[in-house]
């Protein structure tokens, strides 16, 4: 009889402590995305749109906080050579889920390095950048974001004879993301 209850316990002791192994129904937003985006943004000095692709990571540490990291290369269709590098990294919070869409916003602080036209000159920048973006879900693995974003660097341009008065640099960019893990 003793036998019989021990086995019974040690039975029953398995499948609870196997229970507890699985993702709450509230919970389980924890995951690593990581990705590429493109992006076309304009640069607050000179008249064209800058583009070029970019690279992303997205990490859910509660179901609507987590920190997103961007380094974009805009070395494409500069006047006279313009280009634009940004390496931000900051916080999101989700303040919308709808079907398979998220709306979010995020602010992220970080560095931009301009190279301005026709060798005028170049510059490294702190900057922080307000903004937002929505993921929709393909499946478990994939989805793809539409954001966009408004850059604020203080001192900038910094170039002599010119006003340095800060730039605003702001863009649209699109991409896909990889679930890495969960």
């Amino acid at each position: 009889m003793i036998k019989k209850i021990f086995v019974l316990c040690f039975l029953c002791t398995a499948t609870a402590l196997y229970g507890q192994v699985a993702r709450s129904v509230n919970g389980g937003e924890g995951a690593l995305w990581a990705g590429g985006e493109f992006s076309s943004f304009h640069p607050d000095f000179g008249s064209s749109r800058l583009v070029g692709p970019g690279a992303i990571f997205d990490v859910n540490v509660t179901p609507k906080v987590g920190v997103v990291g961007e380094a974009r290369w805009l070395h494409w269709h500069g006047d006279g050579g313009q280009t634009q590098s940004d390496y931000l990294i900051g916080g999101k919070y989700r303040f919308y889920r709808w079907h398979r869409f998220d709306f979010d916003a995020k602010f992220l602080v970080g560095w931009v390095w301009i190279k301005f036209p026709i060798n005028i000159g170049t510059g490294s920048y702190f900057a922080y950048a307000p903004g937002a973006f929505v993921d929709y879900h393909l499946n478990h693995k994939f989805r793809i974001r539409g954001g966009y974003e408004y850059q604020l660097l203080p001192s900038a341009p910094n170039i002599p004879g010119q006003r340095s008065n800060g730039m605003t640099p702001n863009g649209f960019s699109v991409g896909v993301e990889y679930r890495v893990f969960h």
